[in-house]
């Protein structure tokens, strides 16, 4: 009977740490290797007329489009997620990797060539306890799932392919995220702002904000990560908003670890990384109309190509970055 308790109060611990066994999207394990160039597709690349190829740009961050400051040099364009060559191609050269899911979960979301820049894509939903967490895997050949397919981690799901805009066959490769959602009102702020048609409903990409997948990895690797939110927890901000307190917030309503709890006040401040994914949200006495800058972290790069152009070299929110406040916030 002690030996059967002993069990039942395990099991929760256990199911929880098979979760977190990540896997990685592709048979390709030279991130784990520490080999960049064999794992990252690289990027065309013109700078100050001088033609480079750098498998850098393949990476999660700020990796791509350099411009020159007095700081030196500062990327401008974030990069959401990995891009992972491919390790096999057919006579012809198109890539004959599978594509992978990362972890167990089900299929939300299956978006066919043609209606986005992500070309064909597949999102899968994560549920462990810590709120819905998406996958999402871009630019696909062909996939072999379907809306409601419960998946294993490392299950096959799809094959690599080059669809989508601005990639070709030499740069063939699959683009993997990890995301929070923003909002499930995307498609009303998006009618707000956009002339286009949201076809992709939540799933659009600018309503998954990414997580440091790879980062992710490598911390893995190195010491078994068992909450997604403790880890981010961990991140450094780079700017912080305070928002009227009349803001819905579901943020904290899907990600509880982001406050103890929404209770009356008068304004919120959320703390933000670098590419702006919220990393706490915490009352403030202070009062508000609409949100603003409160804080952000001083550094010798233009604020503007540290904050993904969401805070403007004065310290204020620039037109997109308002909207993306407004989105992630609930205004």
């Amino acid at each position: 009977m002690r030996r059967l308790l002993l069990l039942a109060l395990l099991c929760p611990l256990l199911s929880s740490a098979q979760v977190f066994d990540l896997k990685l999207p592709t048979a390709n394990d030279a991130l784990l290797k520490g080999d960049g160039p064999d794992y990252f597709q690289f990027v065309d690349r013109n700078f100050e007329g001088q033609v480079s190829y750098p498998w850098e740009g393949g990476q999660f961050g700020f990796w791509r489009d350099p411009r020159r400051t007095s700081g030196g040099i500062a990327y401008a364009r974030f990069h959401e997620g990995m891009d992972v060559k491919p390790l096999k191609r057919d006579g012809r050269g198109d890539p004959l990797d599978d594509v992978l899911a990362i972890l167990p979960g089900e299929v939300v979301h299956v978006a066919p060539v043609g209606k986005s820049n992500y070309g064909s894509y597949i999102v899968i939903q994560h549920n462990w306890g810590e709120g819905p967490f998406y996958s999402l895997y871009a630019h696909l050949k062909e996939y072999k799932v379907t809306v409601g397919t419960k998946v294993a981690a490392g299950q096959p799901i799809a094959r690599m392919g080059y669809t989508g805009a601005g990639i070709d066959q030499r740069r063939a490769h699959v683009h993997v995220e990890l995301n929070i959602m923003l909002s499930s009102q995307f498609d009303l702020w998006h009618s707000t702002g956009f002339n286009t048609p949201n076809v992709q409903g939540i799933y659009n990409g600018m309503n998954l904000l990414g997580l440091d997948l790879q980062a992710l990895y490598l911390s893995h690797a190195k010491t078994p990560v068992t909450s997604i939110a403790a880890w981010l927890k961990q991140s450094v901000p780079q700017f912080e908003v305070t928002v009227p307190g009349s803001a819905r917030l579901e943020i904290v309503k899907k990600y509880p670890w982001l406050a103890s709890g929404i209770t009356a006040t008068s304004s919120w401040k959320i703390k933000c990384n670098r590419w702006g994914l919220p990393l706490s949200v915490t009352p403030s006495a202070q009062t508000v109309s609409a949100p603003v800058v409160s804080w952000y972290q001083e550094s010798k790069f233009p604020l503007y190509y540290q904050t993904r152009g969401l805070v403007s070299n004065t310290g204020k929110l620039t037109v997109e970055g308002l909207r993306f406040v407004q989105l992630m916030a609930g205004l």
